[in-house]
């Protein structure tokens, strides 16, 4: 559950001597992360969390004014790992906007290019970053006892991947010099040059338009993409296994590790890669084309469903304050009353959003980030829930499994699980990996949901491919349909970054911008505490998670705790810096700033 946790000052068995300690910043695609706790040594576990940022962007402010068709060239630039994401769920938006409908080609040239860009990130996230975390450098500086199990222990897969014991996998992770990290880097190369087939560059794609694409479709252009493709392919029937082996490990060697990172279900999913033949932009049969995904969008509370509705999705979404440094918008001007279906549209929408900063000290018990507080209300209980997007594959995987619906051959969701099969490749069979459903919503669950979500990229990929040339040997070449900007409309986007859940929504006056506002997986991770006293989904997870870090504080390096806040992907070329000196025992309840120098 998610709950407000106040400092603890005392035990049941007497005095709790608190130590405060801080990483920041944890770099990440809108600013500086930070994350601030009180630690207990002496029982194990963290007291108090709070996520900062301390970095304005501000993209929802200067976007207004701007001609509606620049949006996904000015958004693309919110990040420069995912930009194209941006990209591409800006285009969603303004199809809506504009009433256009690409044609099935351009479509799946945008499915095979974000299908690359998900095997890019998370090959490189997974491997070369979060990987590092389960390195033998950082296993046997932390937990010497885990390192020495890990020499002993004999992986069950070794036959599919080559590595011997658990040991040889930690190695094998080693930043620059571990082979499994150096090739991870080759593949992730392989990736990229896929995305630049399809959508010109990357990060910021230069072939990426509303009304369709202006990639030019061939027969050498889809072969180029298949070649690097069955590469991955290959490489994946390696890395399914190798993290299996890796992961379950730790909840063998370290019983009670599922609670490391850990918070209640509660999962968000606005689905990804569109079908062609049923997606036509129109708000009034979002619910149709969202379902006919190829990732299902849901939001999953406590293990089950409670709607794949991309409009109760999207009027669902609330963005609140509480400890973030912005003006409250509630006398501002209501820019959308009502959706295209008649629907109420709340004040605290976003299409209903104004951006007002407020510049102030940073303080722990007041306002201290500059993230918002986005929340989900669910429509039986009035909840605001704090969803998480557990690092993007947890809540893809999971909202498609329990849906049902997706069963292209290459994937099958099953009701409980997603099964994924990966066809004969140069060196290795045909292979079937099967995605379960997990018990608990955790860091090991997260990193490993990753892992399997790369393997259902690049299955997904092989049938975007194949429609794509169907399309090409039926001479449908044309990869763009006109269209005109309208003086008044209103639009939305639906996507998954790699992270998680990515929304655009757009109002449009007098032929410009009136109100823009993009909501990217961060701010529904990083958030802080919202008006309710909610802690964000990084906050909730860190509070109450156990250390089985062997250091003591003069030598704390935390890894525990990054864990937890990595398996939710927060950045890719994160830099995680340690800012405690010594450690600072806290002697009295409030301090005038977490992470001073002493």
């Amino acid at each position: 559950m998610a709950t407000v946790t106040r400092p603890v000052r005392e035990t049941l068995d007497g005095s709790r001597n608190l130590v405060e300690m801080s990483w920041d910043p944890i770099t990440r695609i809108v600013g500086s992360l930070g994350i601030y706790t009180k630690i207990d040594f002496a029982n194990k576990q963290v007291a108090e969390c709070h996520s900062t940022s301390s970095i304005f962007r501000g993209y929802s402010v200067f976007m207004k004014g701007k001609d509606p068709r620049d949006a996904h060239f000015i958004t693309s630039r919110i990040c420069g790992i995912c930009g194209d994401n941006h990209a591409t769920c800006a285009c969603y938006a303004q199809n809506m906007a504009f009433g256009v409908r690409p044609p099935a080609i351009a479509e799946w040239i945008v499915n095979l290019g974000e299908a690359a860009e998900y095997m890019f990130d998370h090959c490189i996230y997974q491997d070369n970053l979060v990987g590092v975390d389960y390195c033998e450098q950082m296993v046997r500086e932390t937990t010497p006892s885990v390192w020495a199990k890990a020499q002993k222990q004999a992986a069950p897969h070794a036959a599919d991947h080559g590595y011997r014991t658990i040991a040889d996998i930690m190695t094998a992770l080693n930043p620059f010099t571990g082979d499994f990290y150096r090739e991870a880097l080759q593949m992730s190369r392989l990736t990229r040059e896929m995305f630049c087939l399809m959508e010109g560059r990357h990060v910021h794609p230069s072939t990426l338009y509303p009304g369709g694409v202006g990639t030019v479709p061939t027969q050498q252009l889809f072969t180029d993409y298949l070649v690097r493709l069955m590469k991955y392919v290959e490489f994946m029937k390696k890395v399914v296994p190798l993290h299996n082996d890796l992961f379950d490990f730790f909840y063998e060697a370290l019983p009670g590790y599922e609670e490391v990172g850990r918070r209640r279900v509660l999962l968000g999913c606005w689905g990804s890669w569109n079908d062609p033949k049923v997606c036509d932009y129109q708000y009034r049969h979002m619910n149709e084309w969202g379902k006919a995904m190829y990732v299902t969008p849901g939001v999953i509370v406590d293990g089950k469903t409670v709607t794949n509705n991309l409009v109760d999705i999207n009027l669902g979404i609330r963005i609140l304050l509480g400890s973030s440094f912005y003006d409250d918008w509630e006398g501002d001007e209501m820019f959308v009353t009502h959706d295209p279906l008649g629907n109420p549209v709340d004040r605290r929408h976003p299409w209903n959003q104004t951006t007002t900063p407020r510049p102030q000290r940073r303080d722990f018990e007041g306002k201290y980030s500059w993230v918002m507080s986005p929340r989900w209300k669910h429509p039986e209980t009035g909840e605001h829930l704090a969803l998480d997007t557990g690092g993007g594959p947890i809540a893809r995987l999971w909202s498609t499994a329990l849906a049902g619906t997706v069963d292209i051959g290459y994937i099958k969701a099953t009701g409980h699980s997603v099964k994924i099969y990966l066809p004969k490749t140069a060196m290795k069979p045909e292979v079937e990996f099967e995605w379960k459903i997990p018990k608990w919503s955790n860091a090991i669950e997260r990193n490993r949901a990753r892992t399997y979500f790369q393997a259902y990229a690049a299955a997904c990929a092989l049938h975007f491919a194949e429609k794509a040339m169907e399309e090409l040997h039926a001479g449908r070449t044309r990869t763009f349909t006109d269209f005109t900007v309208p003086d008044e409309a209103i639009g939305c986007g639906f996507h998954e970054a790699v992270r998680g859940v990515l929304s655009h929504h757009v109002v449009i006056r007098d032929g410009k911008i009136a109100n823009y506002h993009p909501y990217p997986p961060t701010p529904w991770n990083a958030n802080p505490r919202d008006v309710y006293g909610t802690p964000g989904p990084y906050e909730d997870a860190v509070q109450n998670t156990p250390i089985f870090e062997e250091n003591g504080p003069d030598k704390f390096k935390g890894v525990d705790i990054m864990r937890a806040v990595r398996s939710f992907d927060p950045c890719l070329p994160c830099g995680v810096h340690m800012y405690t000196g010594e450690g600072k025992l806290l002697e009295v309840r409030h301090v005038p700033m977490f992470g001073a120098q002493g």
